[in-house]
């Protein structure tokens, strides 16, 4: 195995020298030659991908893929890796792409050189030095995901499953020598998401072996001998290294870390904020601006909530309606199952009429599966896991369903409408079924454009008649005015020095959020800053393109015709999928 990774390494770098030495060749007008010259370009970033970060594969269902690894976070190889993507970038911005505007490699070329410039810019956080966080942007939301979907069934399948077990330990020691490094030079993630990473790690070093998310491979495979020897690296490798980890964290790290919650108080962060903007929604936003468009849209959002209320809640004034909705139970659950049973339900409608509303439909299907029990206790919302390339399992829509009594019914369709038909699953689904298309493109993302569809998708829902009534509705701008405020809190915590007391009033004043779902999705945005403003960024621009098609095209505007062309090349930039609606509207 290490031979044959030796060897692949060696004729990557040999690709890399060589397309470095010939893009020149491809900066003339002549299409054919640009095509081939960025088609050279992508097949060795997406190489590149693969190798540095095993988990992409798994993550992403990639026929053929390894699944043996994660990716290093030794200090050294995180130099050396930049060192390979600085070349790759310097490659294709040397080349041109306007020859090829219209074809396929325009839009390849589009998600390479964004990704390529996403990963400069963020290196001025330096995360690799703060990586304590309590949303799926941590190690034990991640690694423990990753076990979920690992591939077994087959000799090779569960020593690979082995191999990535054994690694877990060595990543976390790293991690420990990484943190202290951080705290050294001033790095360093808030106090309150470092307990909030102590209570998930108590959960987690709780859990019996065979329980516990990381035996999930042993559990979907028949095979005594292999579920044995993962019993034994959890017991033995994984749950000790949890237990150093989480010392390291208790003892040295939380008396250390940053009571302040905004990344502003981090060495250049400001410059992180900035770039964290521009990385997940693929266009650049001041922050100022980022605040002032979430006050904006939750003007007009609450304005359309005002109407339903009027039409049918008596005309009660939203402030004293929202909260109903979290605590009344006329509006609340009596059971889990009718979590699960009311999204299956609102999915079956969407799948009903898709065929008026786009073109092209997705082959794989998709599944509701409850989050393993430490994670809903964490406040985990719905998440979506795509299905492989090969089919030997459907998508997954990972849903919350637990304290049901506590739970707003006015949600839970359209977070499924988000997650499943028409979101994410349809969008991922088709860039995952497109033919001849790169795989760069097929496996790239971006929350600008993917989580922005998928917002976009929850008001489409709407339009398409699926919704069970106004209350439902109701809960769909409920959710666009949670990602407003999402802006509005967001900025207003990173940069301008909210506290997290101000940001969770101002959130639930907005929002029918249950108390749980507040304080997780606070503590998600201060783990993850810039990536909530995302959604809406993304949402309003696929609604501007849409209604400046509509205005151009008049009636020939097609609805069926727009979703095709803003899901046929995969998630790209929101600038270059401006680029292809207009060139489509013109």
């Amino acid at each position: 195995m290490r031979g044959s990774l030796l060897r692949r390494r060696q004729l990557l770098g040999a690709g890399l020298l060589a397309a470095s030495a010939a893009f020149g060749c491809a900066r003339g007008n002549d299409p054919d030659a640009v095509a081939a010259e960025i088609t050279r370009l992508a097949d060795s970033v997406y190489a590149t991908m693969l190798e540095l970060n095993p988990e992409f594969g798994t993550q992403s269902g990639i026929a053929g893929a390894t699944h043996d690894g994660i990716a290093s976070n030794a200090p050294e190889v995180l130099r050396a890796n930049e060192a390979r993507w600085d070349l790759l970038r310097e490659a294709v911005h040397g080349v041109t792409p306007d020859a090829v505007m219209g074809r396929p490699e325009w839009a390849l070329y589009a998600v390479m050189r964004n990704q390529l410039d996403a990963e400069l810019a963020m290196r001025v956080c330096r995360e690799e030095l703060w990586t304590v966080a309590s949303y799926v942007n941590g190690w034990q939301a991640r690694f423990t995901d990753l076990a979920l979907i690992q591939p077994v069934g087959s000799d090779s399948l569960r020593a690979q499953a082995l191999a990535r077990a054994r690694a877990i330990p060595l990543w976390l020691d790293q991690e420990v020598l990484n943190l202290r490094e951080g705290l050294r030079l001033g790095y360093s993630s808030p106090k309150v998401i470092v307990r909030n990473v102590l209570r998930q790690l108590d959960d987690l070093i709780a859990t019996p072996t065979r329980q516990s998310p990381f035996f999930s491979p042993a559990q979907r495979d028949s095979d005594a001998a292999f579920g044995n020897e993962l019993a034994t690296i959890i017991a033995d490798g994984i749950v000790p290294a949890m237990r150093r980890y989480r010392t390291f964290l208790e003892r040295e790290y939380l008396p250390a870390a940053r009571e302040a919650i905004g990344v502003s108080n981090n060495p250049d962060g400001a410059a992180c904020y900035a770039a964290t903007i521009r990385s997940f929604a693929t266009v650049e936003m001041p922050a100022d601006s980022v605040h002032e468009m979430g006050l904006r849209q939750m003007a007009l959002i609450e304005g359309e909530m005002r109407e339903i209320a009027a039409r049918s809640f008596n005309g009660e004034a939203l402030e004293t309606l929202l909260p109903k909705l979290q605590t009344d139970r006329r509006y609340t659950y009596r059971t889990s199952q009718e979590v699960i049973d009311t999204s299956q339900a609102v999915i079956g409608r969407a799948k009903a009429v898709m065929g008026e509303w786009f073109g092209r439909l997705p082959k794989a299907d998709m599944i509701i599966q409850p989050y393993p029990e430490f994670r809903q206790r964490a406040g985990a919302p719905g998440q979506y896991q795509p299905a492989p390339e090969d089919g030997s399992r459907p998508a997954i829509f990972l849903i919350n369903p637990s304290n049901p009594t506590r739970r707003p019914r006015a949600d839970t369709e359209t977070t499924a409408l988000h997650e499943g038909i028409p979101g994410h699953h349809l969008q991922v689904a088709i860039a995952n079924e497109l033919e001849g298309v790169h795989p760069l493109v097929k496996y790239s993302w971006s929350s600008g454009f993917g989580e922005g569809w998928a917002l976009y998708a929850e008001q489409l829902g709407d339009e398409m008649g699926v919704y069970s009534g106004d209350l439902a509705r109701l809960g769909t701008l409920g959710s666009q005015a949670f990602r407003a405020a999402r802006m509005v809190v967001d900025a207003g915590m990173h940069m301008k020095g909210w506290t997290r007391e101000r940001a969770r009033a101002y959130l639930a004043s907005r929002t029918f959020l249950t108390e749980h779902e507040l304080d997780g999705e606070i503590d998600r945005y201060i783990s993850w800053p810039g990536q909530a403003p995302s959604y809406m960024i993304g949402r309003t621009e696929i609604l501007r393109l849409r209604e400046d098609a509509r205005t151009r095209m008049g009636e020939r505007f097609d609805i069926r015709q727009f979703h095709d062309r803003v899901l046929e090349n995969g998630t790209v930039p929101l600038w270059a999928l401006g680029e292809v609606v207009s060139g489509w509207a013109k």
